[in-house]
């Protein structure tokens, strides 16, 4: 599997796997006004195939925000979505974006699992934040706790002889 620049001919199949992924999918056009604004969009590739994609931005300064992730169901438990993921906070570092954020469905229990074993954390709710009224969790990461605190974890693994 690799991970690469998402291309205007992989439009659609991504529309394809956001069509079965989400209850309120972005149509097409927002997928592709999302891209010309400059967002970070990538595609997990497997034999030629487009299985999985991820769209972020960096909102402001220092903060990075996930729009949008999502595997086809044929290729779940593969760790594609984790893989895109990771690929994305690297170039949230590269740009020195230490806060990255992201809204999931409350009720979307498995995404929020997901998420919380990447490290992110629920922060608050935005009431009938969807179109159906279902309120959103807000998750986040800070990059550089989670790279203090492992660097914290190394040192006091370290064993001093007298």
């Amino acid at each position: 599997m690799i991970i690469r620049e998402f291309k205007r001919q992989d439009l659609k199949r991504v529309l394809e796997i956001e069509l079965t992924s989400f209850d309120d999918p972005y149509p097409a056009n927002v997928l592709v006004d999302i891209y010309n604004l400059g967002a970070g969009f990538l595609v997990a590739q497997e034999d030629n195939i487009v299985v999985g994609y991820i769209i972020f931005w960096i909102r402001f300064e220092d903060e990075g925000h996930i729009i949008s992730l999502a595997v086809d169901r044929k290729f779940y438990r593969k760790k594609i979505g984790s893989q895109l993921v990771e690929t994305a906070l690297e170039i949230f570092k590269k740009y020195n974006v230490k806060n990255i954020r992201l809204e999931v469905r409350k009720g979307n229990h498995k995404a929020r699992k997901f998420y919380q074993k990447l490290g992110f954390v629920e922060k608050t709710h935005l009431f009938e934040y969807y179109e159906d009224g279902e309120d959103a969790v807000v998750m986040e990461r800070l990059l550089e706790d989670l790279e203090y605190s492992s660097v914290i974890k190394k040192s006091s693994q370290t064993h001093y002889k007298d």
